[in-house]
């Protein structure tokens, strides 16, 4: 199987996006269970906000979070596969990326103490950057 190098990486962030998904359902629907909340109270993301507590809430701040700056990087990636422009910095920067991000997800789903959260972001940041400035060098 002839498989790009940047399939994987952009494979891995989607199910990390999928796992933060299953998680804030599981997190949400057994708080919702537990405390005998009806559904209907929850019509409105205010209602929703007031009956349920941040820290059950986390993980739909990061995924929401999943669909900001990665989105960048799908169209980068697939930027790159159309055009076969790639060379190892490329796929050295997108793995970055998706690790910076990985422990980014972790860290926000769970303890959420917001420096520890900022580096990895701001890693992960930095790696996209770079590979939006090689992609245009590539075309320059």
């Amino acid at each position: 199987m002839n498989q790009h190098p940047l399939i994987l990486p952009m494979l891995t962030l989607l199910l990390l996006t999928m796992s933060v998904w299953i998680y804030m359902y599981i997190r949400r629907l057994s708080f919702l269970f537990t405390k005998g909340i009806d559904a209907q109270e929850l019509q409105s993301p205010q209602q929703l906000q007031q009956v349920i507590p941040e820290s059950v809430n986390r993980p739909a701040y990061n995924l929401a979070n999943l669909f900001e700056l990665p989105i960048v990087f799908y169209v980068l990636c697939l930027l790159a596969i159309f055009t076969n422009n790639i060379d190892a910095s490329l796929q050295y920067l997108a793995w970055c990326f998706v690790v910076a991000r990985i422990i980014h997800s972790i860290i926000h789903c769970s303890y959420n103490t917001v420096i520890h959260r900022f580096i990895p972001y701001f890693v992960a940041s930095l790696c996209l950057w770079s590979m939006l400035i090689i992609t245009v060098l590539a075309y320059l």
